[in-house]
């Protein structure tokens, strides 16, 4: 796909831009899927579609850099399995396009400190991770900026835990402009309806390789299966013939990602109504989960078995968009006094 390229002949595509990241820090889970790449995929027609692996942002936890390379062939090989067609988006490495950082120090020199201190995400992975608390941790929502104001993109798709970082990103853009000459729009976050935020299989936190309570999407049925057998549900259900309440079961959240609208109803009264147990419910999501996965993961065991062609869509995503960053970067210098 070329920046220039046209909907239809002789028209200019005047479809905005939208950006998006993922991190390389392990296996794509189906919380990913549901609050970020099922959405993504659904907005490819509306917008000129930019998507990122960000590997700079990984950098921010410890991690192996043997196999840095690895999680973000991974990475590459699910997002593209679960629906972002190379013909219909830009899919880069973010340390590809130096241009990220370069416009992140920039930021960073209109950043007040006080405003990152506030930042839900630092307080949190700050707890995580006590014995690392790094500059790149703090000054990450100023990066993640960069990375959107970088292609003035005007649409952000994120989960609800994102969507401070979002107002920042606003809040920066706006700084810039009355610093300097106007040049970014404040981009707009876009959150799905369903499955913004889906916790683990332990119902208590969010889902996550790290913690151990995510399902892959890729796994296989087997695997999923015994991930999914035993999770947490309404804990308030002591007994098969207990009512539930379908709002605070995590497993009715995941079969609002996956299941039709009426399965969801007949789930939800079944619950309420101790028609079924959680097993059946488990099952009945098991089911509708596989009509979704099975074609991803066959999707990606063809593309693992072609490296080279995953790579080369990444490198001549890279190349297009730098291009868009170079032109964005002068513009940015140009205001900024710098040559």
């Amino acid at each position: 796909m070329q920046a220039s390229d046209t909907p239809a002949a002789g028209a200019p595509d005047a479809r905005p831009f939208l950006f998006s990241g993922i991190q390389p820090s392990g296996d794509v889970h189906i919380g990913n899927y549901c609050g970020a790449i099922r959405n993504w995929v659904h907005l490819l027609d509306r917008y000129r579609s930019i998507y990122c692996i960000v590997d700079y942002h990984a950098m921010t936890s410890e991690y192996d850099p043997a196999i840095m390379q690895e999680r973000i062939f991974q990475a590459a090989v699910a997002n593209i399995a679960a629906g972002l067609d190379p013909e219909r988006c830009w899919l880069f490495v973010q340390s590809q396009i130096p241009e990220h950082t370069e416009l992140a120090w920039i930021l960073n020199t209109i950043t007040p400190m006080g405003l990152l201190g506030r930042m839900t995400q630092f307080k949190e992975k700050s707890r995580r991770q006590e014995e690392n608390i790094n500059v790149g941790l703090f000054s990450y929502p100023v990066l993640q900026a960069a990375d959107i104001l970088l292609y003035r993109a005007e649409a952000v798709p994120v989960g609800e835990d994102q969507v401070q970082h979002i107002e920042f990103t606003r809040d920066l853009a706006r700084k810039f402009n009355l610093r300097f000459e106007p040049l970014f729009p404040e981009p707009e976050a876009i959150v799905p309806k369903s499955g913004a935020r889906i916790l683990g299989l332990d119902g208590k936190a969010k889902m996550s390789k790290s913690l151990g309570n995510h399902v892959g999407l890729l796994e296989s049925p087997e695997q999923i299966w015994e991930k999914l057998r035993p999770a947490v549900t309404d804990e308030n259900r002591k007994r098969r013939s207990d009512p539930g309440n379908p709002l605070i079961c995590n497993i009715y959240t995941i079969h609002e990602c996956f299941s039709p609208p009426e399965l969801q109803e007949e789930v939800a009264t079944g619950c309420r109504e101790a028609g079924i147990g959680c097993i059946d419910c488990k099952k009945k999501l098991f089911e509708q989960m596989m009509r979704t996965l099975d074609p991803i993961r066959e999707r990606a065991e063809s593309l693992r078995a072609a490296p080279d062609e995953v790579r080369g869509f990444l490198e001549q995503s890279a190349l297009e968009c730098r291009r868009m960053a170079t032109a964005t970067m002068g513009e940015v210098r140009r205001r900024t006094g710098l040559r």
